[in-house]
């Protein structure tokens, strides 16, 4: 009968719970109940473990009874409120691959394991791995670091530091990034990290941006600083890195080099070294040559153009534009991204088609600055001539959505597209091939 209840996870981010339970099982041969082995452990194998283990980017390791045991009673109460595991995406608005949400058949065998004392069953045997599709990076061919650790500069008045750090490409062929994570050293201090290509003739101009300033790196509010706008990946709060789309990839020349950037954001007085690293999946051929499209109305930067009044808390702006001449024509979508910040409230991104039609990509309706990411696609909609790429943000700028300062929340302010994480950004991200 519990088989029929279906299989999944708890998830991410769980707190301290109770303890307790034992090995289950009866000597008289009856049914034991819902236990680890036989029931529970699947599921955490397959939607916990890949972030809930000792390299992973959860702040504790769920790979064992005990570990489990220790998370269950709070770990319940996050699962059938759905906020656990996270899965921000409408799913009305498309569909996406490896879906972390959990039905309401997969809360009920986690609470009847919970409930029914979290027996562990045996181990001898264990049920088999469940078949579930996973994002993740399967292989690391190249991993590459910050030259040395970087304490951020801050103050407490300007608690932002963009930070860029020229990485040589060492390769001696063409490449082509066919998987990305970031592994950020300190994620108490880094808000974001993007890896931008420099092509060989590009690699001059950042090494004298680098030697122009004392230190390690330079400084790089709003970009490299330089002249290349191309990604290679990026890490946000929340982000799990993965391979990219079978059968494409991102190319890297032999001579160039990675401009890294990391934008640091320090909120509690002291030294908060960092030494962050990315990790890269390689491949020497692809069927298609992809680029990483960033998405945002060019107006709304440098200006204040983008206003969310203090006090207001449903404050609307919207971007949108025909996306092919970044591409030089039609192109595929593969994935959706969208990132704004503390102040965010929902968001979405959509094509609109030449005949007024709307196709949704990606929709948040609970914005969440601690879990950002890119989806990817299961159907690749083909963005064409006079179609128009769209990214819609709404932001909660009243006194009860206040980020905290010193241990208080902000009184409400002003707030314009910035870099700092207390200014404002509605951008979109998209993982696109060429027709």
């Amino acid at each position: 009968m519990r088989r029929s209840l279906g299989r999944s996870a708890l998830g991410f981010f769980l707190v301290l719970g109770a303890c307790g339970g034992d090995d289950g099982g009866d000597d008289d041969g009856t049914d034991p109940g819902v236990t680890y082995y036989q029931d529970v452990k699947p599921l955490v194998d397959a939607k916990c473990v890949g972030c809930h283990s000792a390299d992973g980017i959860a702040p504790f390791p769920l790979t064992t009874y005990e570990e489990l045991v220790e998370m269950a009673g709070v770990a319940l109460v996050n699962v059938e409120n759905k906020t656990m595991p996270p899965w921000p995406p409408n799913p009305d608005c498309n569909d996406y691959f490896a879906d972390r949400s959990m039905s309401d058949e997969q809360i009920a065998l986690f609470k009847a394991w919970v409930e029914g004392g979290r027996l562990m069953g045996d181990a001898a045997t264990a049920a088999p791995p469940l078949d579930t599709e996973q994002v993740r990076l399967t292989r690391v061919d190249k991993t590459l670091a910050m030259p040395v650790s970087y304490t951020p500069q801050t103050t407490t008045d300007n608690p932002d530091d963009y930070r860029c750090f020229v990485i040589p490409w060492t390769e001696t062929t063409n490449k082509f990034v066919t998987g990305f994570r970031a592994v950020p050293g300190n994620t108490r201090v880094v808000h974001h990290v993007i890896a931008f290509y420099a092509n060989p003739g590009q690699v001059a101009e950042y090494q004298a941006l680098d030697d122009a300033e004392a230190g390690p790196g330079y400084t790089c509010f709003g970009g490299t600083g330089g002249s290349s706008r191309a990604w290679l990946g990026a890490w946000a709060p929340g982000s799990l890195g993965s391979d990219m789309p079978a059968g494409t990839g991102l190319l890297v020349e032999p001579g160039s080099a990675i401009i890294l950037q990391l934008h640091y954001n320090v909120l509690e007085p002291g030294p908060t070294p960092d030494l962050t690293t990315i990790e890269m999946k390689l491949d020497d051929t692809v069927a298609k040559n992809a680029i990483i499209q960033p998405w945002a109305n060019p107006n709304w930067i440098d200006t204040q153009l983008m206003h969310i009044p203090a006090g207001q808390a449903d404050v609307m702006h919207s971007f949108e534009f025909d996306a092919t001449f970044a591409t030089g024509g039609p192109f595929t979508v593969w994935s959706a991204a969208l990132h704004m910040h503390t102040l965010g409230k929902s968001a979405k991104a959509s094509i609109v088609r030449a005949d007024g039609s709307s196709e949704c990509l990606l929709q948040i309706d609970d914005w969440n600055f601690h879990w950002q990411g890119s989806y990817a696609l299961r159907q690749q909609p083909v963005f064409n001539r006079g179609d128009k790429l769209r990214v819609e943000c709404h932001f909660d700028n009243s006194p009860a959505n206040q980020p905290l300062v010193g241990g208080q929340p902000r009184v409400p302010q002003d707030v314009y597209w910035g870099e700092g994480t207390g200014d404002e950004m509605c951008l979109g991200a998209f993982y696109v091939t060429p027709l």
